[in-house]
């Protein structure tokens, strides 16, 4: 999984500076292996119009848990309202099951709750998950704040999935915190960064 993670890392950074765009690390959290949440309260503001978070080897401590984000417009809550859509590729590692579909069950309508970021993790100790997320113009007060992500999991089940969400926060209050966790139980590994695009 180490060697998969670099791969996806090196991807997130590439694609995020297209155009001669750089980045800059704002923040990292590291897993103490007890982590009720993944938590970045500070440094998003007006300084750049696109932040992006990359997570590596994020572990579960449930099977068939949901990774999730959260985003805080301005209370103490992660709780703005966020309109989605979710589809993912997936394929079992005995070679079954194999499919791309849209899913409904995964996606938000003007809802508060957290965004699933995949499906059905897996908790053994070889499975995982990476990705990225990306947060535009947080701190615009006249437009709703549009996000996309993609993650690669190790399911509970032994499929590869890779998901791809989008969104935004139907609110014209500035977001300025972004929390992930998982449905049930604790984060127990992993790594979470995030960066300003200048």
């Amino acid at each position: 999984m180490a060697t998969y993670s670099s791969i996806r890392y090196n991807m997130a950074l590439s694609s995020s500076t297209t155009g001669g765009g750089s980045l800059k690390l704002i923040s990292t959290f590291t897993s103490d292996g007890s982590d009720a949440t993944a938590t970045f309260a500070s440094g998003i503001d007006s300084t750049y119009k696109e932040y992006l978070f990359v997570f590596s080897d994020i572990h579960s401590q449930n099977d068939g848990a949901q990774f999730q984000v959260g985003f805080r417009d301005g209370s103490t809550n992660y709780d703005a309202t966020k309109t989605t859509t979710y589809y993912d590729a997936e394929h079992n590692e005995s070679g079954s099951g194999g499919g791309l579909a849209y899913d409904t069950g995964a996606d938000l309508a003007q809802s508060t709750n957290f965004q699933n970021l995949t499906q059905d993790c897996g908790h053994d100790n070889d499975q995982s998950i990476s990705g990225k997320l990306c947060l535009l113009n947080p701190s615009s007060t006249t437009f709703c704040k549009l996000f996309y992500a993609t993650t690669n999991s190790y399911t509970s089940d032994n499929r590869n999935m890779n998901a791809f969400i989008t969104g935004y926060c139907n609110v014209t209050a500035a977001i300025d915190g972004v929390q992930f966790k998982f449905s049930g139980g604790e984060i127990q590994g992993g790594t979470i960064k995030m960066y300003g695009v200048a």
